[in-house]
């Protein structure tokens, strides 16, 4: 299909392109930018006025909970709430059930992702055999197999011997390493410590949780000469330690959540389950020092951490429920709150989404690395448009994800993504009002 996407804003972060124009595509690729081809006959036009025109978005931490339980259909649905939010791409954890610790396991999820025609799905192996943090996977065995990474989801490694030898065997191959930076001993609360969580009788997670991993990690880096991707930092001082560990040359990168740069544990509330997260919500100086990180750089991306939970495990107490909130959907939408609310400017603010998490993936996209995440001509149209003035309700019956808790449920958000093109292919288009 040829089709146009026609008088919109293009944003390339990559670039620093910020002009107005339309996109042509032909055969799954990207055959101009700005002007239309003279005599290009388009099969289908997407009226983008007043939208902007973005590569599509990547999540770095986004959950499809398969393999595990293909008998509700979560990979589709998931998928479906993917594109629906402008994601083109997506990092799926190894905490699946069974873990992503053989090939054929990643091998059948590649599959089934791809019959699908949305979202593409980069995989992360299993460090450890079963995330049990004992013996090593076959890091070899799951790269050949699709895996863009190894880590251990949520699972702390307790083990520092196992880890250094990890990240000498991941050296040597040049595979990045992925991991959440949480001591094993103290993170085993509910809640972020402090007045609240004390106030409320709720088990705490100290920020020293996060330090004492980080500190960990870094020196095992400079030993081993390892490339780290920290997932989720949740403190100020977490912040700042990163922020020295890159000063120094030290090659690893970060990411935080939407819930992280937005929220905070005054958001629990009445111990509310929607609230239960991991990492914990932090205080409001955690919030701001996040924010700030990710306008300057140090903290490379901004992920969903989408990890839709069912009905069942979130209505049990506070401290019982599990982890974990549906929020691809609000990827995009919750960036853009932030730039407004901080004045980040547009193509700095769209990069924490596309050129960032790209650069993060790098070879271990194979020959996709030269388009994900850019708009380029000849490259791949993945392409999401973004319209920025439309707002929209958060309600669960407004979410494709089979996952319907969010602490952001009756929020109102400004912006909403109007379309998402994954391969050329229209994966998503919403209907417009032209009435209003």
């Amino acid at each position: 299909m040829k089709l146009i996407i026609r008088g919109g804003r293009i944003i390339d972060p990559a670039s620093g392109r910020d002009e107005p124009g339309s996109v042509a595509v032909a055969s799954g690729r990207i055959v101009a930018l700005g002007n239309e081809p003279a005599g290009f006959a388009a099969d289908r036009v997407i009226d983008a006025q007043g939208c902007l025109i973005l590569p599509g978005l990547i999540d770095l931490a986004a959950r499809l909970r398969e393999p595990g339980h293909e008998h509700v259909g979560l990979l589709e649905s998931e998928m479906a709430a993917a594109v629906a939010g402008g994601v083109t791409a997506l990092v799926c954890p190894p905490d699946t059930d069974p873990v992503l610790d053989e090939p054929g396991l990643v091998e059948m999820l590649r599959y089934r992702a791809e019959r699908l025609h949305q979202a593409r799905v980069f995989p992360l192996g299993a460090l450890t055999k079963g995330l049990a943090g004992e013996a090593l996977t076959e890091m070899v065995h799951l790269a050949e197999a699709g895996c863009v990474g190894f880590g251990q989801a949520d699972q702390a490694m307790a083990n520092t011997q196992v880890l250094l030898r990890a990240l000498q065997y991941a050296s040597t191959f040049g595979y990045t390493v992925w991991l959440r930076p949480q001591d094993a001993y103290l993170g085993s609360g509910v809640a972020a410590s402090g007045s609240l969580a004390t106030r409320m009788g709720l088990p705490g997670v100290p920020v020293a949780a996060e330090t004492i991993a980080l500190h960990t990690i870094f020196e095992l880096v400079r030993a081993t000469g390892a490339r780290v991707h920290l997932c989720r930092l949740s403190s100020a001082a977490g912040v700042e330690l990163v922020r020295a560990a890159r000063a120094q040359g030290l090659a690893v990168t970060a990411d935080v959540s939407v819930h992280s740069l937005h929220l905070t544990d005054l958001d629990i509330g009445y111990f509310d389950s929607h609230a239960r997260l991991s990492p914990p919500l932090r205080q409001a100086r955690d919030r701001a020092a996040l924010r700030a990180a990710l306008a300057d750089g140090t903290l490379t991306a901004l992920v969903s951490d989408h990890n839709p939970v069912g009905s069942d495990a979130k209505a049990l107490p506070f401290g019982q429920a599990e982890p974990g909130a549906t929020a691809i959907e609000l990827l995009a939408s919750l960036a853009h709150k932030w730039a407004l609310d901080e004045g980040i400017p547009t193509t700095r603010a769209w990069a924490t989404l596309t050129s960032h998490p790209a650069d993060i993936l790098a070879s271990s996209m194979g020959s996709l690395q030269a388009s994900l995440g850019r708009l380029v001509e000849g490259g791949v149209a993945d392409v999401c448009v973004f319209d920025p003035q439309a707002a929209w309700v958060v309600t669960a019956e407004g979410l494709r994800s089979h996952g319907k808790h969010t602490p952001f449920q009756g929020y109102e958000l400004p912006g909403r993504v109007r379309a998402t093109l994954v391969g050329g292919h229209v994966a998503f288009e919403r209907a417009v009002d032209r009435t209003a």
